[in-house]
């Protein structure tokens, strides 16, 4: 049975669930054979509900495995569905942090590459418009803080690329902390990367509320900082879970 004492629950009713993913966390089955997340829900709502059969859970989408915050998943087909079709037509906004060493210039801005994915390095590159596969990303980022060494950025994708948000912020000179695979010079000690998933929005796909999930940042030195100095620029404090309509 995968251990669920590290699974932090940051919003459940009957129909979605949300929890707060660790930079070492996978979200689906991969050929690590790690547990993912998606089996300690599983897990979790079996404990918690006393399920003898079967559970069912619906990936509505990912975070890559360096990277932590908030992810979805849905208790019901139906929900998954509804889910799937806000995703796939941008009706979910995403927030992220990103803490990079290089402040980017302009500080605030929109950024829009063609990237296409390399299955064998899992890696994304910047292309031509013309390269067949090549795909169109986009994102707004605006620096929200910093430190002596550092700089928070604010960065909300409007497209849901490969790595998208890792490869845009390297392309203009401001890769992410840690992440050796786009640039950073060092890898952190637990092999993340400084990118939190901190805020969804949607309206739920069943009660028709807007709903807001803020994910707490992961404690470390560099985010413990930013968290206390610097949470209030979001209206994000640091100790908020959620901010919805939890009625079943």
């Amino acid at each position: 049975m995968a251990k669920l004492s590290s699974l932090e629950v940051l919003y459940e009713d009957n129909h979605i669930i949300a929890v707060n993913k660790k930079s070492s966390d996978i979200v689906q089955g991969d050929k690590t054979g790690d547990v993912p997340l998606s089996e300690r829900v599983k897990e979790y709502l079996k404990k918690k509900y006393d399920k003898q059969g079967n559970v069912y859970i619906g990936v509505i989408h990912r975070l890559d495995r360096p990277v932590s915050g908030v992810v979805l998943f849905a208790k019901t087909s139906k929900a998954l569905a509804r889910m799937n079709d806000m995703f796939r037509l941008h009706d979910v906004q995403k927030i992220y942090w990103a803490v990079v060493k290089n402040k980017p210039e302009p500080p605030s801005g929109t950024l829009t590459h063609f990237l296409k994915k390399n299955e064998q390095e899992n890696k994304s590159y910047i292309q031509e418009t013309n390269v067949k596969g090549a795909q169109k990303a986009e994102l707004s980022y605006r620096v929200v803080g910093k430190s002596e060494r550092f700089f928070l950025l604010e960065v909300i994708p409007k497209t849901g690329r490969h790595h998208q948000i890792r490869v845009q912020l390297a392309a203009i000179g401001s890769p992410i902390k840690g992440d050796v695979k786009y640039g950073y010079e060092r890898s952190n000690e637990h092999g993340g990367i400084h990118l939190h998933a901190v805020k969804i929005e949607f309206i739920h796909p069943v009660h028709k509320t807007k709903t807001e999930i803020v994910a707490p940042l992961p404690h470390d030195v560099i985010w413990n900082y930013f968290k206390k100095e610097k949470a209030e620029n979001l209206a994000i404090a640091s100790d908020l879970v959620l901010k919805t309509n939890t009625s079943e």
